[in-house]
């Protein structure tokens, strides 16, 4: 991938396609975003998308032709959702990750499905894993079709106030209340657990009013919860929030958590999107490509 974004451009928002019957649900999302934004839209496919790197019989790997042929509808598709906004593709000779991973670096949002796998019946595929500890810049996860109402539920850690702006900027724009959820440190004792959540309560509070005050009209309701209680939070914040965003990294409990769910709960019911945001964009030397990653082609 041979392009350079300059100062004055907007980056772009991008999104990785790869066949599976979910893709045209996750077109919807990033094209949405990109209107929202005011971005371009760059589709992305990994070609040989999903086979890449693994022993198939030579007839099973889909040829050049079909990786054009499945950006093409995705950029259709695209355009009939927003018909204004402006769309190039990119079709990629390497694996999704290194190559979703690449143009995270350049991009001011990342969408991708949460399963890259058809067979996969459980659990985020491979490449959204990878990408929800490694997506340079913020990483939305598509889990189905998305519910249009419901509260924006963010993750608060207290160390990071970029998830928790992005997550009133959103509750702002799809005029939802926001759920902030902090948890508790686990302890021994009475006197332990109520300093637990005296110290969990200043930091909600700290965080809350360092960013509350640029998004007055967004309503605010805050739960504070214990370890043991984070799988059944997460599964109902889930399914009946219209986004959930979290902080990205190693030891995020909702990113460890949320890759381990599918895009169902037990109750059958459909999961939110998930957005994850890294903590400040950095500064990071990509490995280099591949001389077939070189080869990669951006049509219009």
């Amino acid at each position: 991938m041979n392009r350079v974004v300059s100062v004055q451009e907007k980056l772009p928002v991008v999104i990785g396609v790869d066949g599976t019957p979910a893709a045209s649900h996750v077109v919807d999302l990033a094209a949405a975003e990109a209107a929202y934004r005011g971005a371009p839209l760059v589709v992305v496919h990994a070609w040989p998308g999903r086979h890449f790197g693994l022993p198939r019989p030579r007839a099973t790997v889909p040829d050049r032709a079909e990786g054009e042929h499945l950006l093409d509808l995705a950029a259709r598709r695209a355009r009939q959702v927003e018909p204004q906004l402006k769309v190039t593709t990119a079709l990629m000779d390497e694996g999704p990750a290194e190559a979703l991973l690449r143009w995270s670096s350049q991009a001011c949002l990342l969408v991708v499905g949460h399963r890259d796998e058809r067979l996969a019946h459980h659990g985020w595929g491979p490449t959204a894993a990878y990408l929800a500890h490694h997506s340079i810049c913020p990483l939305l996860v598509n889990r189905g079709p998305a519910p249009s109402r419901g509260p924006v539920i963010v993750a608060v850690s207290g160390r990071h106030t970029t998830t928790l702006r992005q997550a009133y900027e959103a509750a702002a724009h799809t005029g939802s209340t926001l759920t902030a959820v902090h948890v508790t440190a686990s302890g021994r004792g009475a006197t332990t657990r109520d300093t637990g959540r005296a110290t969990a309560e200043h930091r909600l509070d700290a965080a809350l009013s360092a960013c509350g005050a640029s998004w007055p009209d967004v309503p605010v309701t805050r739960m504070l919860i214990g370890e043991n209680d984070i799988a059944y939070t997460l599964e109902r914040a889930a399914w009946r929030g219209c986004l959930l965003v979290a902080g990205m990294g190693h030891k995020g409990w909702v990113v460890e958590a949320l890759y381990r769910s599918g895009g169902v709960t037990s109750t059958g019911r459909r999961l939110c999107p998930v957005l994850l945001v890294p903590p400040a964009r950095p500064n990071v030397a990509l490995p280099p490509r591949t001389a077939a990653a070189r080869r990669a082609t951006l049509t219009g």
